[in-house]
């Protein structure tokens, strides 16, 4: 049974906005880490993405009934009740809640709760009528990296603006991704997605400008002098990589085999570009 909370939890999700937040951090810190601190974020930020994650599948549960890859889920299923799945959610919230104001400071934790309504108000309701629950989705998706951010730096400035930048472009052709090689589920649970709209040429081309913005926002860390050239390399390596990749899908015989190695790419290019944040810092 715990092993089904775990998972209600989205440990996936967890893990890969804990990266992002790591990077933030580093980010702010320019090479003098306090890791105190930095459990404290992490620890904070994971509880309370955990907890949205948990209120996600409690608002999600009708439509994952029609999904192949989340009608086995464990509120679909009643192997956790909906009331056991709200109580276990408010515990996370609450504790991680506690965690950033208690180690941190007010605006990491208004960050974060921000990020909660984004996710869960406007995003998990506006997917089901529009298409552009993806960018809302995105937005959600930026401000972990921006919490981490402000927890050491407990401010926004201009690093904190271009962390959430190349987040949010980098999430579109992510988001895109899942979207192309899950069609069929996301048709069938009536999620609203560019690819079912408008057409797999056109999602291709939405990503290859998405892309390109996106190498551009990760250039300017280094051109604003916040992190390093070894960082820049890295970043237009990995950038270039997924533009080549992208490109290959108007050729490609079938989209969902493509789509799903641009998603697999996509989360080795964030994960390269936060540890190189964090390694090459000024």
């Amino acid at each position: 049974m715990i092993k089904k909370y775990y998972q209600l939890a989205k440990p996936g999700i967890i893990f890969g906005n804990a990266i992002t937040a790591a990077g933030g951090f580093c980010l702010a810190s320019k090479g003098h880490i306090d890791p105190w601190l930095l459990v404290a974020t992490l620890v904070g930020i994971s509880l309370i993405i955990g907890s949205s994650c948990v209120l996600n599948n409690f608002m999600d549960r009708i439509g994952d009934e029609k999904m192949t890859r989340t009608k086995n889920r464990a509120l679909v299923t009643g192997t956790i009740s909906p009331r056991n799945a709200l109580v276990f959610a408010t515990l996370l919230g609450v504790l991680g809640s506690l965690t950033l104001a208690l180690f941190t400071n007010l605006l990491a934790l208004f960050l974060a709760l921000t990020g909660v309504f984004v996710y869960l108000v406007l995003y998990t309701i506006l997917k089901y009528r529009t298409i552009y629950g993806t960018l809302i989705g995105s937005i959600a998706g930026g401000i972990p990296p921006v919490v981490g951010y402000t927890a050491v730096a407990d401010r926004i400035d201009g690093g904190a603006l271009l962390i959430f930048l190349i987040l949010v472009l980098w999430q579109m052709p992510h988001f895109f991704a899942i979207a192309m090689y899950r069609i069929d589920e996301f048709a069938a649970a009536s999620i609203q997605v560019l690819p079912i709209k408008s057409g797999m040429r056109i999602t291709k081309i939405h990503m290859i400008l998405y892309i390109i913005a996106f190498l551009i926002a990760a250039s300017l860390l280094t051109l604003f002098g916040y992190t390093g050239y070894a960082y820049l390399v890295v970043a237009s390596l990995c950038g270039f990589t997924w533009l080549w990749l992208c490109i290959k899908g108007f050729s490609a015989d079938n989209d969902k085999r493509w789509a799903r190695k641009m998603f697999v790419l996509s989360l080795q290019v964030i994960t390269f570009l936060s540890i190189m944040i964090s390694i090459d810092v000024r």
